[in-house]
């Protein structure tokens, strides 16, 4: 995957529906491009499927994580710009103190969650990470 399809991956996050001439004009290539990216990324798995949003509380099964992350350097744009295409990330959020990143996680499985954590891994730019599961929530009344 390259940048492009990064950014494809990303507008695709956050919004599946939007339509070929959309995500062309916004990412400055032709309709034919975007047409042959999203085909090779559903033909290599990269993109497994479209679907609706649902509310947190309404996926009691399925398994959230937060991974703190440190960039290395003055990498933190072009760190977020890829995790922005990682489909495991549901949100990312920008910190201070020891952790320069949040991200949150979500997955179908603990399988799924080691797999989204092991390509974090391999994202050049990213020098350390730690991550906790959810496992229960509290609520004030």
């Amino acid at each position: 995957m390259d940048s492009l399809d990064q950014q494809l991956i990303a507008l695709l996050r956050a919004d599946a529906r939007a339509s070929v001439a959309t995500l062309a004009y916004k990412l400055g290539v032709s309709r034919g491009t975007v047409t042959n990216r999203i085909a090779k990324l559903e033909d290599a798995g990269v993109i497994v499927g479209y679907t609706v949003k649902l509310r947190p509380d309404t996926q009691p099964d399925q398994i959230t994580a937060w991974t703190s992350i440190a960039v290395e350097g003055n990498q933190t744009r072009k760190v977020i710009a890829i995790l922005l295409g990682e489909p495991g990330i549901a949100a990312i959020h920008d910190t201070n103190g020891r952790w320069d990143l949040l991200a949150e996680l979500r997955s179908s499985s603990l399988q799924e969650l080691a797999e989204v954590l092991e390509r974090l891994r391999l994202i050049k730019g990213i020098g350390a990470t730690e991550t906790s599961i959810h496992l229960q929530t509290y609520k004030l009344s």
